[in-house]
């Protein structure tokens, strides 16, 4: 369906790039410092926890990037359609998704850093938003795309981990 054709919510699906949710999220956070008092965690266990996920998430978002550069492949989210070759190995064999899984241990880093309750929550919606509008759109290109091979693929290997 073209996107003049596409109405309410269906409209948002691979429309809003996925670094710019999470970095819409990321400043969403940050706000409740403002209504939210920080939980007495010790800065340096905090640096240290949030840098240990944020290193987690480029541990899966750089190799899956890398690997979409090998195999010559789009990693625009936008332009799914074009994706000239399924990539299944390396993080793949881990995760279905491991670029989202990156930015939402990334952003779990950040909730670590500010060490607010509610700082908790903009994971958790970045991976609801990402799953609805990103992810269950590409699947369903993914599969008329790649038919059985992309089927299998599905079975094996989870979504997020």
């Amino acid at each position: 369906m073209s996107p003049a054709r596409r109405s309410g919510l269906a409209a948002l699906e691979t429309r809003v790039p996925p670094p710019l949710v999470a970095a819409l999220v990321a400043l969403a956070m940050l706000a409740t410092r403002w209504f939210d008092a920080a939980l007495p965690i010790d800065r340096s266990w905090r640096i240290g926890i949030a840098a240990g996920l944020v290193v987690a998430g480029f541990a899966f978002s750089v190799p899956a990037v890398l690997s979409f550069r090998a195999a010559r492949t789009t990693i625009n989210p936008h332009r799914i359609e074009n994706a000239a070759r399924l990539v299944t190995g390396g993080v793949f064999g881990l995760s279905r998704n491991p670029m989202y899984l990156g930015l939402a241990l990334q952003l779990l880093g950040w909730a670590a850093f500010l060490a607010t309750p509610s700082a908790l929550v903009g994971p958790v919606l970045f991976v609801a938003w990402i799953t609805r509008f990103q992810i269950v759109p590409e699947e369903r290109l993914l599969s008329a795309r790649f038919g059985a091979e992309y089927d299998a693929w599905r079975r094996r290997v989870r979504r997020w981990i």
